[in-house]
Formats: C-alpha cells, sequence, structure tokens
C-alpha cells in the first residue's frame, strides 16, 4: 500500500475532498454532535469546580454520562423504527436528527437553570442525565448518517472534517459558554450561557436539510407483514451477530474500550487543575481560542493523509503515542503552575493530537460499521469506547487528590499503555484495520475478517 500511495502522492493530492459537498455537510453535523459532551464534561466540571464542589465528586460527575456507554441499547429502535410524519417528510436519519435536537435543546437551557451546588445537586444531575441520554441519542443517528452520506473515497475526508466540526463543537461549548457564562466575558450567567450554546445544533439541521436522506438500508422493511420476531431478529439481535461472527471481533472490543481511558482521565479532570493553579477565564478561554483552535485545524486537516501514509495500524499507535505525550505535558504544566505559555503549548499539541487521534479512531470504527446495520454497530463500538471514558475514567478524581497534579497526570499515562500493547497483539494477529483505499489505488491490505458466510451487504465498508 505504501509504494502505490507514494505513487499517488501521498494523500496530499487528494486534499480538495476535503472540500466536496458531503465531507463539509458531515463538518457541519460534527458542529452539532460536539458541544453536548463538552457541555457535560470539560464546562461542567469548570462549573462544578467554581462554585466548590469537591474533585472526588467531580471526578464520579462523569458518571453522568452513562447514556453513551448503553447507546448501543436503544440504537436498534432509532436504527429501524419510523417517526410518524417526520419519517415520511424528511427520511429515516434526518427525522430522528431533528426530533431529538428540539428536546435537546430544552432540556440545555433547564441544565444551566440548575444552579449545582453540595446541597442542591439533584435537579442538576437529573438535567444532566437528560442532556446525556438525548446527546448519546443524536450520536447514533449522526453517526449513522455520516456514514451513509460519504462514498468509501470520501469517508476518510469526511470523518476528519466531521472531526473539525467537532471539535469546534467542543470550542463552543467549551471556552465560548464559559465566556458567555464568565464575568470576565459577557457575564450572562449560566442558564443563558448553556441556552445560547444549544444553538450549535443548527449547523447539523441546516446540512441534513442540504444533503438529503443518505443511503438508509431498510433491511426491515422487507420483512413487513411477518412476525414481531422476525423483524426483532432482523433489527436486535443481527447487528451483534454479525459483528461478534468476525474473527477478533472480542479482541477488537476490548481494544476499543481501553484505548483512550489514559486520555479520558485527563481531560475531566483539566478543568479543574486550570482553576486551582490560579489560570484565570481569560487565561483558559485565549489558550483554546489562539493555540488550541489552530491546533485542532492542523491535526485534523492532516489526518486523512496521515492514515493513507502510515496505514491504520500505524496511525493508531503513533496517535495513542501523541496521547501519552499530551498526558506528560500537562504534568509538566502542573508543576510549572500558572505559566500561560507552557499552557499554550500543552494545549495546542493537546487538540492537534485530538484532532489528528479522533479522526483516525472514528474512520476505524466507522469502517468497521456494516451499511446493513450502521446505527447499531456504530453505536455498540463508541458504547465501548464510552464505557472506558466513562467509567474507567470515573476514579480520576479520587487519583488527583491522591497523587497531586503532577503524578496524576505522569499514572495516566501509563493507563494508556494497555490500548497500545492490544493495538500491537491485533497487528500481529491481523486483526487491525482493512486498509484505506487512496482514491485511484485498489491495492487493499489484510483487514478484520467478517464471519464465514456474512453477506456482501454485511461486510465492513470502506476504510476501517
Amino acid at each position: 500500500m505504501a509504494e502505490s500511495v507514494a505513487k499517488q502522492g501521498g494523500g496530499l493530492r487528494s486534499l480538495s475532498l476535503y472540500f466536496k459537498p458531503m465531507p463539509l455537510t458531515a463538518g457541519l453535523i460534527g458542529i452539532s454532535s460536539g458541544f453536548p459532551l463538552t457541555l457535560l464534561l470539560a464546562t461542567m466540571t469548570y462549573w462544578l469546580s467554581k462554585v466548590g464542589i469537591d474533585k472526588s465528586t467531580i471526578g464520579f460527575a462523569i458518571g453522568l454520562t452513562t447514556p453513551y456507554t448503553l447507546k448501543f441499547l436503544w440504537a436498534p429502535l432509532v436504527d429501524k423504527v419510523p417517526l410518524p410524519i417526520l419519517t415520511k417528510m424528511f427520511g429515516q436519519r434526518r427525522a430522528w436528527l431533528f426530533f431529538i435536537q428540539a428536546l435537546l435543546v430544552m432540556c440545555l437551557f433547564q441544565l444551566g437553570a440548575s444552579n449545582p451546588s453540595n446541597d442542591n445537586l439533584a435537579p442538576f444531575a437529573f438535567w444532566a442525565i437528560c442532556v446525556a441520554f438525548l446527546s448519546a441519542t443524536q450520536d447514533i443517528v449522526i453517526d449513522a448518517y455520516r456514514i451513509e452520506i460519504l462514498s468509501d473515497e470520501e469517508l476518510p475526508y469526511g470523518t476528519a472534517m466531521n472531526q473539525f466540526g467537532y471539535r469546534l463543537g467542543n470550542l463552543i461549548a467549551g471556552a465560548g459558554t464559559i465566556y458567555l457564562a464568565s464575568q470576565e466575558g459577557a457575564g450572562l450567567g449560566w442558564a443563558l450561557a448553556y441556552g445560547l450554546t444549544g444553538l450549535a445544533v443548527l449547523p447539523a439541521v441546516f446540512a441534513a436539510l442540504f444533503a438529503g436522506p443518505g443511503r438508509y438500508v431498510d433491511r426491515a422493511a422487507r420483512l413487513a407483514g411477518q412476525s414481531i420476531g422476525s423483524w426483532l431478529k432482523e433489527t436486535v439481535v443481527n447487528p451483534f451477530k454479525e459483528f461478534l461472527g468476525r474473527r477478533g471481533a472480542v479482541l477488537i472490543l476490548l481494544f476499543v474500550l481501553v484505548y483512550k481511558v489514559g486520555d479520558a482521565m485527563g481531560q475531566v479532570m483539566l478543568g479543574p487543575m486550570i482553576d486551582e493553579l490560579g489560570f484565570s477565564d481569560t487565561d483558559y478561554i485565549t489558550a483554546n481560542k489562539l493555540v488550541g483552535f489552530w491546533a485542532l485545524i492542523a491535526g485534523s486537516a492532516v489526518s486523512a493523509p496521515f492514515i493513507y501514509w502510515l496505514g491504520m495500524g500505524r496511525a493508531l499507535f503513533v496517535s495513542g503515542v501523541f496521547m501519552v505525550i499530551t498526558n506528560f505535558l500537562f504534568a509538566i504544566l502542573a508543576n510549572m503552575g500558572a505559566n500561560v505559555w507552557m499552557l499554550s503549548l500543552a494545549v495546542g499539541f493537546e487538540n492537534f493530537s485530538s484532532g489528528l487521534g479522533l479522526t483516525v479512531f472514528v474512520v476505524y470504527l466507522s469502517g468497521l460499521s456494516s451499511l446493513a446495520y450502521t446505527a447499531t454497530q456504530f453505536a455498540l463500538l463508541s458504547s465501548f469506547a464510552a464505557v472506558g471514558r466513562t467509567w474507567l475514567a470515573a476514579p480520576a478524581g479520587y487519583l488527583a487528590e491522591g497523587l497531586g497534579w503532577f503524578w496524576f497526570w505522569i499514572a495516566t499515562m501509563f493507563i494508556a499503555l494497555p490500548g497500545l500493547i492490544l493495538l500491537g497483539i491485533m497487528w500481529k494477529k491481523g486483526f487491525v484495520v482493512e486498509s484505506v483505499r487512496q482514491p485511484g489505488v485498489d491495492s487493499v491490505d489484510e483487514g478484520v475478517v467478517p464471519a464465514e458466510g456474512a453477506t456482501a451487504e454485511a461486510k465492513p465498508r470502506g476504510p476501517a
């Protein structure tokens, strides 16, 4: 593959694919996908730290995002069950998208108005769970829709644009919401800031209206008139059976579970550390806006050529190493204290590596998802990733309290190593991924092997 890619310019000549209609559409829907989780993690933990909630409670507040770990349970319904009126008007994916987004905006405002404190966390927790459920459901729809509107050729580029949009949504929900709420910024307060940030759903609305219904595969429609058991088998059982029947499926799920745990533990405690070190809101916003945002653009821009250049296995490995380096930079920041230049360097590298690494990881998961069961299988894979980000990372607050900030970040570096070890095992066994095809190049490397007897329709598509 490397020789073929080199003849084609290593993917650099194909940068124009970033600006085709569907990759641009994927970028816009990424904005709407990216902002709710940031409101529930980085912004929420920063807010809780500001109002005096202790680090242990903040660490376990990540458990409020549990719906992200369980979304595979209701993904088959989102995948196949039509919504009255809306599905006929807009198609399956867009109907669910518009319905969920309307509810999400309302719940975000209620979350911002819940005024958390040590004596008043119950309403805050309730609305956070509601937002997490709706956001996880929105992700089910958006992930399936993104895979279905992109051709195999466009998938790495569309995924890179989607991740750029996702991180732009992160920026809006992170630095943007803090600026709107902070007295050093617009001074609007948290309720109005959360409410205004909810308008970030609009890019996905406009993009979906432009892109059309997508290549939704309604295999369940062929079961019309048959028994409920047959429908349930096709809708619920077969997506999981098809994936778990592939060689290496269990090893892949274990890798997805642990790959980003070290990174997740660091990110959930980054806001509290920055507050405790004495940085102002303006320092944090400036580092994200002036350094982090442009580093994110750079990381996202090179991600698709990066995959073509290295191949998926090496791209995953290098991305994992970058996560370890990022946490080491934050360890240095913890040791130096409120040094704005070190904050900018650490945040800049974190955004670059995230723009690169998240794209690589999502392209990997996308390629493992059959077009016949897009929403359900991607939800299964991303749910396993969310378990690592949520429950395996939940003790981060206790770890930070017990070790102090410097040794906490060092510990997260070692916690990231099992993911890299598992990747090496998968690579050796030939279970890494199907190769990404460079436009105009037909060669394909070894990859995940579908179960015997799997139909062409049910095989993993495109780059994995």
